[in-house]
């Protein structure tokens, strides 16, 4: 009987599937002349199928991350809700910070425009307070005669001198220019309620700024005239009290040294021509001598 063995065709193992070469050509359809050819097998043909998917699987997900959240992620809306919720949260809490500090801005506006001190904190308790450790309750007693000395030195101007070196002593790293030049005829004294200086200058003397800043005030007051206020950095504000006339505009900017305004003798609360210049700072007070030589 004769064998089979012959006709029969080896089997083809997957290696040998995915390793036999492969040419793709591609001819003309009138002529049939060979354009190009692509040699390949297929595992390549495999592994560069599985590199494509990954790369549109990758670029998929971060545009349904990015570009298409709003289409593709359910949870994109209340994810962007949250964030404007938490910008409006913080543009309050910036816009209550900044109201309270224009409240306070206007408060001590006022109090340079009445010359109010009530607040004024003394100098002696201040510095007390910052360089004094606490003490526990009947640890330690002030004699008598201590007590005394320390309420005769809060009243005398030694307390001021304390609070300038100390509390005010970025303002005397700033230069500040004269206003005028003239003589002192009434000195700065918190006790007599006098909360500036008295220059006494000549007739149509210019009235030049201390530091660069803003007008915040220039008008007509009864008891002061022509007044005219100058906000500089650092909560500092100049006052120049009974000019005979203004020459700049609220909110108008002023270098130091710039003529401002002409001394004069206007308002109720004046005795002869002359300029009332006054320093505050956070609302408080200031010798202008300290700072500004005349």
């Amino acid at each position: 009987m004769p064998s089979k063995s012959g006709n029969l065709k080896p089997k083809k193992t997957l290696s040998n599937w995915l390793t036999s070469r492969y040419q793709l050509i591609i001819r003309n359809e009138e002529n049939f002349a060979e354009k190009t050819s692509l040699a390949f097998t297929y595992s390549k043909v495999i592994l560069f199928s599985v590199i494509l998917f990954s790369v549109i699987f990758v670029v998929s997900l971060l545009l349904s991350r990015t570009l298409l959240a709003k289409w593709f992620d359910p949870r994109h809306a209340q994810i962007e809700m949250n964030k404007q919720l938490v910008e409006l949260r913080e543009q309050f809490d910036s816009l209550a910070v900044e109201v309270d500090r224009k409240d306070q801005f206007i408060l001590n506006f006022q109090r340079v425009l009445s010359g109010d001190t009530s607040d004024f904190k003394d100098p002696a308790e201040i510095m007390q307070g910052e360089t004094r450790p606490l003490a526990k309750a009947g640890e330690m007693k002030l004699a008598p005669a201590d007590s005394q000395f320390r309420k005769e030195f809060e009243k005398s101007d030694l307390s001021l001198i304390a609070l300038t070196s100390v509390k005010y002593r970025e303002l005397q790293e700033t230069f500040f220019f004269s206003p005028i030049t003239g003589f002192v005829s009434d000195h700065f004294d918190i006790k007599k309620g006098h909360y500036g200086v008295d220059i006494v200058a000549k007739t149509n003397e210019a009235v030049k700024n201390v530091a660069d800043g803003t007008i915040l005030f220039a008008s007509w007051t009864q008891d002061a005239g022509y007044v005219i206020m100058i906000q500089h950095r650092g909560n500092l504000i100049s006052v120049y009290k009974h000019n005979a006339e203004l020459l700049k505009k609220v909110g108008t900017f002023v270098n130091a040294g710039e003529i401002i305004s002409i001394v004069g003798n206007s308002g109720e609360m004046t005795d002869g021509p002359h300029l009332h210049f006054e320093l505050w700072y956070n609302g408080n007070p200031l010798n202008p001598e300290e700072f500004v030589t005349f």
